[in-house]
């Protein structure tokens, strides 16, 4: 039997998703897989979501539909000619987490991706409602943004960069942060360096 090669070592012990998912799929993503994501998910950071939490509190409908949604805590810079988006690297995800239990709870997202630790309350939600917490590698947005294929703003344009808007993606790079049972990568992964 041949060997596989680094790349087609690698390549297979990667997930890959479509984009919005559903429970089943939530469900069937552990901490530490390694995903590439195809589809659409919904790109919008802290203007967006301090915008988006304060119209559910005055008990208004959202701009947009968001249930099931996976939200790419995103802020892209310009396109250059040809592109769709220019780099298009995570945010902190600490960033949102005041606002995050009720885009889980009350808004019915599925997943979300960005950089970085989630606090307890986030967890807890995610735990709740089962919902998965992504990350992509900060510093690669040139090299993320070429896996969007398209940029379309659905809500807030006045917030620029930070609008709520749709992208098209390809083999979007990912790795499952912290699962839906709330098993977190980063703790798993860190155990065998700690000294006892």
């Amino acid at each position: 039997m041949p060997t596989l090669n680094y790349k087609e070592e690698i390549m297979s012990e990667v997930k890959r998703i479509t984009a919005p998912f559903d429970k089943s799929v939530v469900k069937s993503l552990k901490a530490g897989d390694n995903v590439l994501i195809s589809g659409t998910i919904i790109a919008a950071r802290d203007a967006a979501h301090k915008a988006l939490t304060e119209t559910l509190a005055r008990g208004e409908k959202l701009p947009v539909n968001l249930a099931g949604e996976t939200i790419y805590y995103l802020g892209p810079t310009p396109a250059k000619p040809g592109q769709a988006i220019g780099a298009a690297g995570p945010t902190t995800s600490g960033r949102m987490d005041k606002y995050t239990p009720t885009m889980i709870n009350e808004v019915g997202i599925n997943g979300m991706i960005g950089k970085g630790y989630r606090s307890d309350a986030v967890v807890e939600a995610m735990k709740k409602s089962g919902c998965v917490y992504m990350v992509a590698i900060g510093g690669a947005g040139a090299l993320i943004s070429q896996s969007i294929k398209k940029y379309e703003v659905l809500a807030y344009p006045e917030l620029g960069p930070e609008a709520v808007a749709r992208l098209t993606v390809e083999d979007f790079p990912a790795i499952v942060a912290i699962d839906s049972e709330g098993n977190n990568f980063y703790e798993v992964g860190q155990a065998p360096y700690r000294k006892i």
